[in-house]
């Protein structure tokens, strides 16, 4: 008889198709740049925001998936929690490019592997949203890494920029580490990577002491790229050394992509560890909190108070976390959409006032804006409400929804906490308002317009205003969205 024909497995590439997409655009940039050099960066801003709008297009696409659960072995899941944090990812990637494309001009350093860096980040952070296997969240985790070391350290004749780069390179790689040994834990614990069959095993008779290690050595990996304290020590020199528009993309897409993974795994994976590991994030959320809202009181340099408000509002986004349920879970992805777009607005409010993106960006330097530039002053003046949690923006209906689901859950202490660091906020983020329509300007240059960064602001602060006055919009998809099928 002749020997049975092996039938291979099949290849379902559709719910890939977006990091493909990415990917693909980015390698043919380079060529484009290597083969056809050119001072005018236009046709390649064009060709990657094409590639993430396509990308989009077919995440969208996979929002009525009905095939299986997960594709390429169990490695990456079709639901629509992926569907939703992609879709935040690109949006964020796509406003990143517009920024870019004017501080490239004004700087002069426009390179052509810029964009390919942003594709190449932009499809780690998204098929890190999508991971289903541990595997996958290290792979995702490296892919947007080494690209935002490099464009973290872009800027040829700043030091500043160099210095960010290889301090984001070397505590990166430590967190890295740390990772991987949590997943090889992980493994000794349950004998699998996958997220579902790490919580399958995790109910039956495991080695909790194993698993214990192992969740919190994920949670160092995941807390360094979600800028939770204690390991928020990059963020302040990073996000003020890099350049502005990238400062601007790592700010929204990272703590999206980070956060989307520790969600999956947090909810799923580590599901049946829930009581165990709730005190420890609790602390991380808690301090985290008190330590970027007071902090911030402290800094003189907008892009440091607003990278120690990234760190409180880690702790914000932790709170939905610890709560531990579906709202938590809704209330969580709701925060972060939002904050995407406040702190994408604020950046680029940033790159417009201070001179070639990363000069002049003293709290002093924005005395009088409103005199200077009324439509700019009104923007910033709406997203630093809007982070601070004053209605009608969307930072308030976010805060109300994670701090529900904690009360919910029984965790009335920890959104005390929560909500005296809110008010501690506010002051630094009042104060920059006050800077900007109660003193007199400074002499400055004048503030010249581009029109890919005010289109950009003007879709962040639609956002923004629509999340926080229409917010049922946002929280009828999330109600399929947040439901994490394994």
């Amino acid at each position: 008889m002749p020997p049975a024909q092996l039938q291979p497995p099949g290849i379902v590439l559709g719910p890939v198709l977006p990091e493909l997409i990415l990917v693909g655009v980015g390698i043919l940039v380079l060529l484009i740049d290597a083969i056809r050099p050119s001072k005018d960066r236009r046709p390649l801003l064009a060709l990657s925001l094409a590639g993430v709008v396509a990308a989009a297009v077919f995440a969208f696409r996979l929002w009525s998936w009905d095939g299986a659960p997960t594709v390429l072995g169990g490695m990456v899941s079709t639901d629509r929690f992926a569907v939703f944090f992609r879709l935040v990812i690109l949006a964020s990637s796509a406003i990143g490019l517009l920024f870019s494309h004017t501080y490239l001009q004004r700087t002069g350093e426009g390179r052509g592997e810029y964009h390919a860096l942003v594709l190449f980040a932009t499809s780690g952070m998204t098929l890190l949203a999508a991971a289903a296997d541990l595997i996958i969240v290290f792979l995702g985790l490296e892919v947007l890494s080494l690209s935002l070391y490099v464009l973290a350290g872009f800027s040829r004749r700043r030091l500043e920029s160099l210095e960010a780069g290889m301090k984001y390179f070397l505590l990166g790689a430590f967190s890295s580490a740390f990772f991987l040994y949590g997943v090889a834990f992980a493994y000794g614990a349950t004998g699998t990577t996958s997220i579902s069959g790490i919580a399958r095993a995790l109910t039956g008779e495991p080695d909790v002491a194993l698993a214990l290690i192992a969740a919190a050595l994920l949670a160092v990996g995941f807390s360094f790229k979600v800028a939770a304290v204690p390991f928020h020590m990059w963020t302040p020199d990073v996000y003020q050394g890099a350049p502005t528009p990238v400062t601007a993309f790592m700010a929204a897409g990272t703590k999206v992509a980070g956060f989307a993974a520790l969600l999956r795994v947090a909810s799923v994976a580590l599901g049946p560890l829930a009581w165990d590991i709730r005190p420890a994030l609790w602390w991380i959320a808690a301090l985290s909190m008190v330590v970027g809202s007071t902090l911030a009181i402290a800094q003189t340099d907008v892009k440091r108070m607003l990278a120690y408000s990234s760190i409180a509002h880690a702790g914000f986004v932790l709170v939905g976390v610890v709560a531990a349920n579906q709202e938590g879970l809704s209330g969580a992805m709701f925060y972060l959409a939002a904050y995407a777009a406040m702190i994408l607005g604020a950046f680029g409010v940033v790159l417009l006032v201070s001179r070639r993106g990363e000069e002049a960006t003293a709290l002093s330097d924005y005395a009088g804006l409103a005199r200077r530039s009324p439509g700019l002053a009104a923007l910033f003046g709406l997203f630093l409400l809007s982070l601070a949690g004053i209605p009608p923006a969307a930072g308030f209906i976010g805060k109300v929804l994670v701090f529900r689901a904690a009360v919910t859950a029984g965790q009335s202490a920890l959104v005390i906490v929560a909500v005296l660091a809110s008010v501690v906020a506010a002051f630094f983020y009042l104060r920059v308002i006050v800077l900007m329509y109660m003193q007199d300007p400074q002499e400055a240059p004048a503030i010249e317009p581009a029109v890919g960064p005010g289109l950009a602001l003007g879709v962040a602060a639609v956002v923004t205003l629509a999340l926080g006055v229409y917010p049922g919009v946002l929280l009828d998809a999330l109600q399929s969205a947040s439901i994490l099928r394994w």
